[in-house]
């Protein structure tokens, strides 16, 4: 009986993230602008990689290194700089919650 509750718990959980990152129609559109690069839902078909099941905090790391200058980039610093961190915690969690 505790399995399957624990099971039942952590099914909700896993939905109720995946759910709420894919209701939130801001997280969705600016998610959309990694699109033309990364591919729709960010799973890339090409050369540039996808970010579709990044770690979150991988994925909000890269971001802040792009628009502080560590990771060298033309684009994505240009990108990232249009973005608070807020938004950053946002997208990553989206892009995860994605498979």
């Amino acid at each position: 009986m505790k399995k399957s509750l624990i099971t039942g718990l952590i099914v909700a959980g896993t939905l109720g993230v995946a759910l709420s990152a894919h209701a939130d129609p801001r997280t969705r559109f600016m998610a959309a602008n990694c699109s033309y690069c990364h591919g729709p839902d960010g799973k890339s078909r090409g050369a540039i990689p996808s970010l579709t099941g990044l770690e979150p905090g991988y994925f909000v790391q890269q971001m802040k290194a792009f628009r502080d200058g560590s990771r060298p980039s033309t684009v994505m610093k240009k990108h990232a700089n249009g973005y608070s961190d807020a938004e950053f915690e946002a997208m990553a969690k989206y892009f995860a919650s994605i498979k």
